[in-house]
């Protein structure tokens, strides 16, 4: 069989190493020397944004938030959805994940990226969650645009209330890529979740497996929640856990 050629490699927060890796038209990322994606298998994270997104595509302006960027499937699949007046939000933590995905991985997805309604930030989503559930305590809809500073105050402006989150960071709840984004999936995490979020809107969470504690996490939160099964490939490979989360509409 033929080796895998080594394009490029980063390390995440927690010193673990990421490495970029192509062996024919199949590209893959390793995280501490196991697999973690591969452009062969992402019909699952295809899905999450079928899955998160069935609310948001009936409005006309919708604000989505997609942590984690991989390899740009599951954005492509939420652009290829929602409306010309959609703002889709990529949180990504690690910074050479962005630049390979304006690089060798770009055309992997169809250069996402590269469209108008997309605006990426190199951020820890948990938390910019955080900020965002602490801009819009009454858990209102403002419809302002995002502006990273006031010319008054030079302060960060308050985010948008979010009408889905797509979360696809790390292997799910059960982290091994970095043991910092333990924090998305904790109770706190989930509140500021729930939070960011508008009335009836809608938290997406992809995982490797499911975890009936982070089930009962999310239900405690005051979502309602439904699990989706998806296949890695098609219909066939692993069968991946999709937690659709919704918040009431009062």
């Amino acid at each position: 069989m033929k080796p895998f050629e080594l394009l490029a490699q980063a390390q995440s927060p927690d010193g673990a190493a990421l490495q970029l890796k192509r062996r024919d038209d199949e590209f893959m990322i390793f995280a501490g020397g196991r697999h973690l994606m591969s452009s062969r298998m992402h019909a699952s994270e295809e899905s999450l944004a079928a899955f998160g997104c069935r609310r948001a595509v009936a409005l006309p302006r919708p604000t989505i938030l997609i942590g984690g960027l991989g390899m740009g499937y599951t954005l492509r699949a939420a652009l290829d959805l929602l409306p010309p007046g959609a703002t889709v939000i990529v949180a990504e933590l690690i910074p050479e994940i962005v630049d390979w995905n304006r690089g060798p991985l770009a055309h992997l997805a169809g250069h996402p990226l590269a469209d108008p309604r997309v605006r990426v930030e190199t951020a820890d989503v948990a938390a910019l969650l955080a900020t965002s559930a602490s801009a819009n305590p009454a858990r209102s809809r403002p419809r302002a645009k995002q502006v990273a500073r006031t010319a008054k105050t030079g302060r960060p402006a308050p985010r948008p209330t979010l009408d889905a989150i797509l979360l696809d960071v790390d292997n799910g709840p059960s982290a091994f890529t970095d043991s910092a984004n333990a924090a998305l999936y904790s109770a706190s995490g989930i509140a500021a979740a729930h939070a960011s979020l508008a009335p009836g809107g809608t938290l997406a969470l992809w995982s490797a497996h499911e975890d009936r504690e982070f089930e009962h996490r999310l239900r405690a939160a005051n979502f309602s929640v439904q699990l989706e099964r998806a296949r890695s490939h098609a219909n066939k490979g692993p069968r991946h856990t999709i937690y659709v989360a919704q918040k009431s509409k009062s």
